[in-house]
């Protein structure tokens, strides 16, 4: 079975996505239960759910709120990562109350919606930190401009298991492979990184082949191995790039020459002992 550490749930009526509207094919309600649907004929039996960037005065509902459907008979959902702001003073309270919500497994906040310089600042990084010895997860969502950035928080919180998004959101469609390729190798030397092969149909041509992603991920293999990455869906997004159906195939086709040890790995061992699954 595979473990999708990578959903996004869209409830407008519920919360409020300032972003939606720059992106009119994802302004639309993306619930549960259509991704279920098509998620348990794929044999995807496990997902986290990923923030997506609500409004902040939204953050801890949307967290409540995809409890509430985890807790649903049969349900996909086995945890959350939560939106955060440790740029702020706050954050130290929030991560108390987050720890005694064992549904939660880590933390994300989107890097490349922000200046460059939040991350730097001495409050952030010393939050980061805070993860330290939680269990708790940090996924890094940054362009390959920014891996610079990422490496920085890495290597100022050894102790902090980091998730790098979409293999570094490389620019396959503007044909960017060689400004991400040295930053993602250069990141991947970091031992507490794991890559999430996803988000790449999203950022291909529109009528992408199999063929326009694999040096990419013949890259991301090479570097990361099998034993750091994981697999996420990146639903609704990838509709964008033909939809979870065609992602799950296209992802079954880039691993075809890979031991079936190392597929399970990608697919659901990795997502398992990373977030402690059952």
């Amino acid at each position: 079975m595979i473990v999708d550490t990578h959903l996004h749930l869209i409830y407008r009526e519920r919360l409020s996505y300032p972003w939606l509207k720059s992106v009119p094919p994802l302004d639309a309600d993306f619930t549960y239960e259509r991704y279920a649907r098509e998620a348990r004929r794929l044999g995807i039996g496990a997902t986290l759910h990923m923030e997506v960037d609500v409004a902040e005065e939204d953050i801890e509902r949307e967290t409540a709120l995809v409890g509430d459907l985890a807790g649903a008979e049969k349900s996909l959902l086995v945890g959350a990562i939560a939106s955060c702001r440790p740029e702020q003073a706050g954050f130290a309270d929030y991560l108390e109350r987050v720890r005694a919500n064992g549904f939660v497994r880590g933390f994300r906040r989107v890097l490349h919606v922000v200046p460059d310089d939040v991350s730097e600042g001495s409050l952030f990084r010393e939050n980061v930190k805070r993860l330290a010895g939680t269990g708790l997860t940090f996924d890094l969502c940054v362009l390959p401009h920014q891996i610079g950035k990422a490496i920085a928080l890495a290597d100022l919180a050894p102790d902090v298991p980091f998730i790098l998004d979409h293999c570094g959101v490389p620019d396959i469609k503007g044909g960017g492979f060689e400004a991400w390729e040295g930053p993602l190798a250069e990141i991947s030397r970091r031992p507490n990184v794991t890559v999430k092969l996803s988000g790449l149909p999203a950022y291909g041509v529109e009528d992408w082949t199999l063929e326009d992603l694999k040096p990419y991920f013949s890259h991301v293999a090479e570097t990361f191995g099998f034993d750091r990455m994981v697999w996420g869906s990146d639903w609704p997004v990838c509709t964008l790039g033909g939809g979870l159906s065609t992602w799950v195939g296209a992802t079954q086709a880039l691993l075809s020459g890979v031991s079936l040890e190392d597929r399970e790995k990608v697919f659901s061992a990795n997502a398992r002992r990373i977030w402690r699954l059952t």
